[in-house]
């Protein structure tokens, strides 16, 4: 699963210098252990070579692609140097379509765990269901010695993108926990994975919600071949839609009206910006308001139908400041005034 990487991108230098030198050090390392130089490689991603021996370097993420791509190519092991043996030109590119013709997520990972232990027994990925929560973990079956960091985030920010490539969502992770102590560079975890970050855990894991799981699998092979043309950007770079987005506002304007009240606080319960929150629902074709309005609208008409609550008490429970502009608002919705959907109903109810 690589990209081509024999004309190097433009402006490497263009963006934020987050993704920590160790990363590029284990490269090194691999490279060595291969008896191999990496000059060329350093030269074609304008890494200056000095940068691998001073611990608080950074490189961009354009950076980390070009050199990862190069490497895997030239040392021929997209493992590059983690494993026991090599994994050969265009493993991971077998591990995704074996996975394509998955229903949804949940067999599409369950097939990439269980295939990954085709290509290495040092490393073993399960996938897991419990209260809601979806569990991807990877265990340790051998010391990884210097490679052991880069290789933990690697696979588990693989496994994750690729994910969030099958079903063309971002899928927000709840919490990473990552069994080794925090390095130097731990600040760099906000950015390689969302969510809170825990070190010295019990277990290598990403968990997240599990109704990302049930999301069909949109890709076919013709999105596939054109992935594997820049595949490390599934691993260097965040996925940004997010196809729960919309389920996931509905809920919370339905079950926390006290966070619904403008769009600052709903982002602040979802855990992002009112830009970020604004831009995913116009992808996904919905807007704040519109959802808003269908939460209200579904929740008035429970209240007209099944209570004898008066309008004014339904007005401010469905979230209006004043009754009249709660009537305003239902018979736009419904083409009824409030009082005549309550009578209507009872009509035809009683109806013989």
């Amino acid at each position: 699963m690589l990209p081509d990487q024999t004309t190097p991108p433009t402006s490497l230098l263009h963006g934020r210098t987050e993704t920590p030198i160790a990363f590029i050090q284990a490269i090194a390392a691999a490279y060595a252990q291969r008896g191999l130089r990496m000059d060329v490689a350093l030269s074609k991603a304008q890494i200056e070579p000095k940068l691998l021996k001073k611990n608080t370097s950074r490189v961009t993420a354009m950076q980390m692609e070009l050199i990862s791509g190069i490497a895997m190519q030239e040392l021929d092991d997209e493992g590059l140097g983690w494993f026991s043996r090599r994994l050969p030109w265009g493993s991971y590119g077998m591990l995704v379509r074996a996975s394509l013709t998955s229903p949804t997520l949940g067999v599409a990972l369950n097939r990439w765990c269980r295939h990954h232990g085709l290509l290495t027994g040092d490393i073993r990925l399960s996938l897991t269901e419990r209260n809601g929560i979806a569990t991807l973990q990877l265990d340790e079956m051998k010391d990884l010695g210097v490679f052991r960091e880069f290789c933990l985030v690697s696979v588990l920010r693989n496994a994750l993108g690729v994910a969030c490539w099958l079903t063309d969502s971002r899928i927000p992770l709840m919490a990473t926990h990552l069994r080794f102590a925090p390095p130097a560079h731990c600040d760099s975890y906000r950015v390689l994975f969302d969510g809170p970050t825990t070190f010295e855990a019990s277990e290598n894991a990403l968990q997240f919600d599990a109704g990302y799981l049930d999301l069909p699998v949109r890709r076919d092979e013709a999105a596939l071949q054109q992935m594997l043309q820049r595949a490390l950007l599934l691993t260097v770079r965040p996925y940004r839609r997010d196809r729960l987005l919309v389920e996931k506002v509905r809920q919370t304007l339905a079950q926390h009206p006290e966070h619904s009240r403008n769009a600052d606080d709903l982002a602040a319960w979802l855990n992002m910006s009112v830009r970020t929150l604004h831009r995913q629902l116009q992808e996904e074709g919905a807007s704040l308001q519109q959802l808003k309005d269908s939460v209200r609208e579904q929740r008035a008409r429970v209240l007209l139908l099944r209570t004898t609550k008066p309008l004014k008490q339904i007005a401010t429970e469905v979230g209006f400041s004043n009754e009249k502009s709660f009537m305003r608002a239902f018979k736009s919705w419904t083409g009824k005034a409030p009082e005549s959907f309550r009578q209507s109903a009872g009509t035809r109810a009683n109806a013989p």
